[in-house]
C-alpha cells in the first residue's frame, strides 16, 4: 500500500499550492437555454425539436465519469456494448446488434478512419479532454453521412471556446488508476493520465493546444512473465485549434496526433528466458477544416475537408531475459515486419436553404477516397473513390408536423453502390407533453479495404480478401414515443419507448472458401435485429437521474438452412439491458456524486457445430458499476476521486447447448477487476 500513498502525497502538495496561490475573481457562467444538438440537423437546435432520436452525453457528465478515452464514458449508456480483443489490445463498439464499421464515427462531423471493420482504435485515441459532448443518433443515417451509418452515428464534439470577449484559460489534469490490484505511481503498473491544455480568444479568434500522456502497464493475471493479459499500452495525444468568427462567417481548424505503442510478449522460454515480442506502434494524423458562412437570412453554406493518415507498424524481436539482448525476429510469414498505411481524404459540402416558414431544403455532395498500403494489403495498395450528392427537405405543414425526406445518390470507383438511398423521418406533436417520431430509412455500408484486397497467411491464418463483394444494404424502420410528463423549475421528468426493426441484405463476413479452402469474404449472409428500449430521466433539485431497458433480438441467419440438420432454428434469440446514471449535487460542500450501472444480459451468437447442425452459444450476464465523486477545494482546483468495475468483473464464460455432445464452453477476459483512481483538475482563466 505504501505505493499508493507517494501519488496521494503529490497530489495534496498540488492542492496547497494552487489554492493559496488562487485569487477571488469569479468566473462568468454563460446562463443555460437548454440542450442543443446538432448531428444530422440543418441548424443547432434544441433536443426537442429534431426530427431524429438523439441522445446527449454533456460536459459535466464526462468529467463525471473520470475515463481517459471514449470508450469510457459510452461503456454505461443504453444499447452500446463494449468488446475486448485482448490478442491486439483493441476495443469493438455493438449498438443494436450490430458492430464494428457499421456504427459511424465522427469528429466534428467528420467521419474517423479506422483499421479494419470490427475494431474501433478512433475511439481510444482522440483525446477526451478537448471533447465537450457527444450525441449519439440510433438507427441508419446513410441519407446524411453515408456509407456505415446503419446501427447508428456517434458525433464527438470538441471544445469551441467563448463565443465572445477576451478570455484565456488553463486547465491540467492528472489522474492515478490501479490495474485491479495492481498499482506503482506514476508509471508501469496501473493507468497514468497527465493533460495540459491552453485556450485563448477574443471577439473574433481563438487559439487552442493540448498534450496528453495516458500510460497503462498492462495486467498480467493468469500469465506467465513477461506476458501480460491485458496488454500494455502508451499514448501521446496532441493537437490544437484555430479559428475565426464574425457575424456571417465562422470557421477553424484542428489538428489531431496520436501516438501510440502497445507491447504483445510470450511467456519467456524456461530453458533459455528468450520471449517473443511484438511492438505494435500506431501514429494518426486527422486534419480537419470547417466553414459555416451565412450568405444570405435565408441561405447557410456549412463545408469540411478532412485529411487523415494513419500507419501501424509492427515490429518484433526476440528479448532475452537473461542477458536483457533484443534481436531481431523475422519469422517466415506475413505480419511480423509490416507497415500498414491508411490515409483518407474527405470534402463535403452542404447548403441549407430556408425557402419559407414551412419548408427547408439542405442540397449536399461529398467525395471521399481511400488508400491503403502494406504486406498485408494485395499487390501492395489499393484505393477507393466514393462519389455522392444528397438532399433532403424539412416540410412543416403546420405546428404539429415536420416531415423530412431525404435522397443520396452515390457512385464508386470499386464495388456496386446502390444507386439511390431514400430516408423519411416525421416528428408529430401530439400535445405539449407527446411527441411521435417515426421513420424509415434505406442504409448502406461499402465493403472496406481490408475486405476487399486483405490477405494473410501463416500457421494460423489464411485469409484474403473479395474483390468482388457489393455494398450491404439494410431497410430499417423505427417509431418513439416520448413523454415530458413534467417540465418545470425544479422537477423535469421525461419518458420515452422505442421499437425498431432493421433487416440487412448482402451481409459481409468471414467463410469458408469451398475451392481454395481459405477463409474468405463473402456477400452470403442475411440480418435481421429487432427490439425495444424504454428510457427514463428524471431532474429533481441537486438530483439527476436515468433509468432505461432494452430488448434485442439476435438473428440467426442459418436458421432457414435446410442443409443443417439439428440444433438451434430458431430464428432469434433476445438478450436484455439495464442501465441507470445517477448524479447528485452537494452544493454547500462544493462536491458531487455519481453512480453508473449497467446490466448486460446474455449475449448469443449461433455457430455450426461438427455434426452439421446449428448451435447457440451464449456469454455469460453481467452487471457493470462506476462510483466517483468530486470535490472543489479551491477556485482554481478540485480533486476526483472513485471506483471502477464495482463487481470485480474478469472473465466471461460462454457456454453451447444444454449437454451431451453439443456441451462446450470457452473463457474470454473481458476487465481486470475492480480498479481505484485518484486525481486533480486544475482551472485558471482570465477574461
Amino acid at each position: 500500500m505504501s505505493r499508493v500513498y507517494k501519488p496521494l502525497t503529490a497530489i495534496a502538495l498540488l492542492t496547497i499550492h494552487f489554492c493559496t496561490k488562487a485569487n477571488a475573481q469569479q468566473d462568468t457562467t454563460a446562463k443555460q437555454l437548454g440542450e442543443v444538438v446538432v448531428t444530422g440537423q440543418y441548424t443547432p437546435q434544441p433536443l426537442r425539436n429534431s426530427v431524429y432520436k438523439v441522445r446527449t452525453i454533456n460536459a459535466e457528465r464526462i468529467q463525471m465519469r473520470g475515463a481517459t478515452d471514449v470508450i469510457g464514458v459510452l461503456n454505461s449508456e443504453l444499447g452500446v456494448r463494449i468488446g475486448q480483443d485482448n490478442t491486439i489490445g483493441e476495443n469493438n463498439l455493438v449498438m443494436s446488434g450490430l458492430g464494428g464499421n457499421r456504427v459511424k464515427i465522427l469528429l466534428d462531423g467528420v467521419p474517423l478512419i479506422d483499421r479494419d471493420g470490427i475494431s474501433k482504435q478512433s475511439l481510444t485515441q482522440i483525446d477526451i479532454n478537448s471533447v465537450e459532448k457527444i450525441e449519439i443518433v440510433d438507427g441508419p443515417m446513410s441519407v446524411v453521412y453515408g456509407s456505415d451509418a446503419m446501427a447508428a452515428v456517434i458525433n464527438i464534439i470538441t471544445k469551441k471556446g467563448s463565443k465572445s470577449g477576451n478570455n484565456l484559460s488553463v486547465h491540467a489534469r492528472i489522474q492515478e488508476e490501479t490495474a485491479g490490484s495492481t498499482y506503482s505511481p506514476f508509471a508501469d503498473e496501473g493507468m497514468h493520465t497527465e493533460n495540459v491544455s491552453v485556450n485563448w480568444n477574443n471577439t473574433h479568434w481563438r487559439v487552442s493546444g493540448f498534450v496528453t500522456r495516458n500510460d497503462f502497464g498492462g495486467f498480467t493475471d493468469t500469465a506467465s512473465f513477461p506476458a501480460k493479459v491485458f496488454k500494455p499500452k502508451t499514448q501521446w495525444l496532441g493537437g490544437g485549434t484555430l479559428g475565426y468568427r464574425n457575424n456571417k462567417l465562422n470557421t477553424w481548424y484542428r489538428l489531431d496526433y496520436a501516438n501510440e505503442e502497445l507491447l504483445a510478449a510470450s511467456p519467456a522460454n524456461v530453458n533459455t528466458g528468450i520471449s517473443f515480442q511484438q511492438h505494435f506502434v500506431t501514429n494518426r494524423y486527422t486534419h480537419q477544416a470547417q466553414l459555416d458562412w451565412t450568405l444570405t437570412k435565408k441561405v447557410k453554406l456549412n463545408s469540411a475537408v478532412s485529411f487523415q493518415d494513419y500507419k501501424r507498424e509492427t515490429k518484433t524481436y526476440n528479448k532475452s531475459y537473461v542477458n536483457g539482448s533484443e534481436t531481431v525476429n523475422n519469422p517466415v510469414g506475413s505480419g511480423y515486419w509490416d507497415v500498414s498505411k491508411f490515409q483518407t481524404f474527405f470534402v463535403r459540402s452542404t447548403a441549407n436553404w430556408t425557402v419559407s416558414d414551412k419548408l427547408a431544403l439542405q442540397p449536399g455532395f461529398e467525395v471521399k477516397y481511400d488508400n491503403s498500403a502494406g504486406e498485408r494489403i494485395e499487390t501492395g495498395k489499393k484505393d477507393i473513390t466514393d462519389y455522392s450528392v444528397f438532399v433532403s427537405s424539412e416540410y412543416r405543414p403546420n405546428s404539429i408536423i415536420n416531415i423530412r425526406p431525404g435522397l443520396r445518390f452515390s457512385k464508386n470507383s470499386v464495388y456496386d453502390a446502390p444507386p439511390v438511398i431514400p430516408s423519411i423521418n416525421a416528428k408529430i406533436v401530439i400535445n405539449k407533453k407527446l411527441d411521435v417520431r417515426l421513420s424509415y430509412a434505406r442504409g448502406f455500408r461499402a465493403p472496406i479495404l481490408r475486405e476487399l484486397y486483405f490477405t494473410f497467411h501463416d500457421a494460423n491464418h489464411n485469409i484474403v480478401g473479395n474483390p468482388d463483394l457489393k455494398a450491404e444494404t439494410s431497410d430499417s424502420y423505427m417509431a418513439s414515443l416520448t413523454c415530458n410528463a413534467v417540465s418545470n423549475a425544479t422537477l423535469t421528468l421525461t419518458s420515452s419507448i422505442t421499437g425498431f426493426y432493421n433487416n440487412y441484405n448482402n451481409f459481409i463476413d468471414l467463410y469458408v472458401d469451398p475451392i481454395t479452402t481459405n477463409y474468405k469474404y463473402f456477400n452470403i449472409s442475411k440480418y435481421k435485429t429487432i427490439g425495444a428500449t424504454f428510457e427514463n430521466t428524471i431532474s429533481w433539485k441537486r438530483l439527476t437521474a436515468t433509468l432505461g431497458f432494452s430488448y434485442i433480438a439476435y438473428y440467426n441467419a442459418a436458421a432457414d438452412d435446410n442443409t443443417l440438420t439439428g440444433g438451434d432454428h430458431s430464428q432469434f434469440s433476445w438478450s436484455p439491458e439495464i442501465n441507470s446514471n445517477i448524479a447528485y449535487k452537494f452544493p454547500k460542500l462544493k462536491a458531487n456524486i455519481g453512480l453508473y450501472y449497467k446490466y448486460t444480459g446474455k449475449i448469443p451468437t449461433y455457430f455450426q457445430g461438427s455434426s452439421n447442425d446449428i448451435i447457440l452459444s451464449k456469454q455469460d450476464a453481467f452487471s457493470w458499476a462506476d462510483l466517483t465523486a468530486t470535490k472543489e477545494i479551491c477556485k482554481r482546483l478540485s480533486v476526483q476521486g472513485g471506483i471502477k468495475n464495482i463487481f470485480d468483473v474478469t472473465r466471461l464464460s460462454s457456454s453451447a447447448g444444454a449437454g451431451g455432445a453439443h456441451s462446450s464452453g470457452s473463457v474470454a477476459n473481458y476487465a481486470y477487476g475492480r480498479s481505484y483512481f485518484l486525481g486533480l483538475n486544475f482551472q485558471w482563466s482570465k477574461h
